[in-house]
This record gives structure tokens, C-alpha cells and sequence, in this order.
């Protein structure tokens, strides 16, 4: 365990099952030793599809150590969803910023560069910066 705090992911999508398995992924992608914290908050509490604010921000409070929470979203409510959250200023952890990135990519960026220890800022860069990935 990292004794400075590390900016802590989650990672919000209508699906629960997309949420827990891009968390797996970018876990096992940001290689050994100290893995900063990341919650999956995908779904609605019935399991449907969807988004909630309660497991959102249920999320947040889990990954959060005090260094700031990066939220990547994966579709539009989802999106609309944390900033409504992020509006109403006491639902989420101070600190608490939603990151415009791609979903998979970027959540593994942002994993990687919270691992190493990277301020929120550093954290949101790197995720953004997945954009620019070409795959050809």
C-alpha cells in the first residue's frame, strides 16, 4: 500500500458487466506493485441497464484517499449523470472531477498514471490523451 494517497478511478457505464470487467482490465494492465483504487459503478442497484447516482457516488466514496476522484463515463446519460451529481456539490468527495476520455483506453491511462502516483491532473491527461491513439 502506497503510504501517499493515489487519485482513486471510477468507472461508470450502463452496464454493470462493463464496468467490472474494464476495471479487471485495466487492473491487470497497469502492471505489478501498487495499484491505485478503481470502482466499477455500472447499471442500475436492480441490475438492469442503466446509470445510478447512489452506486456512483457509493463508488467515488470507496476509491476516494483523499487525492481526488477521476470519473470516466462511458455513454451520455452516463455522462449526465456525474455531472448532475457533480452540480449538486455534496453527493461526491471534494475532489471529484469528471474526465473526458475514451472508456477502455482511457481507464487504463488513468489507472497507469494514478498508479504511479500522478496528481488528478496528471491522471486526466493521461486518460484524455488515449484519444489520440490511432490503432492503424
Amino acid at each position: 500500500m502506497s503510504a501517499t494517497p493515489l487519485v482513486g478511478i471510477v468507472l461508470v457505464s450502463h452496464s454493470a458487466s462493463v464496468a467490472a470487467s474494464v476495471a479487471e482490465l485495466a487492473r491487470g494492465l497497469a502492471g505489478g506493485g501498487v495499484t491505485a483504487p478503481v470502482a466499477a459503478a455500472g447499471g442500475l442497484p436492480d441490475g438492469g441497464l442503466g446509470t445510478s447516482a447512489e452506486l456512483i457516488a457509493r463508488a467515488a466514496d470507496e476509491v476516494d484517499g483523499g487525492a481526488g476522484v477521476a470519473v470516466l463515463a462511458d455513454l451520455g446519460s452516463a455522462v449526465l449523470t456525474v455531472k448532475a451529481l457533480l452540480a449538486e456539490g455534496d453527493e461526491l468527495p471534494d475532489g471529484t472531477r469528471l474526465v473526458d476520455a475514451p472508456f477502455v483506453e482511457g481507464a487504463v491511462a488513468a489507472l497507469v498514471a494514478a498508479s504511479a502516483g500522478g496528481d488528478l491532473d496528471t491522471v486526466a491527461a493521461a486518460a484524455a490523451e488515449a484519444y489520440t491513439y490511432h490503432k492503424e
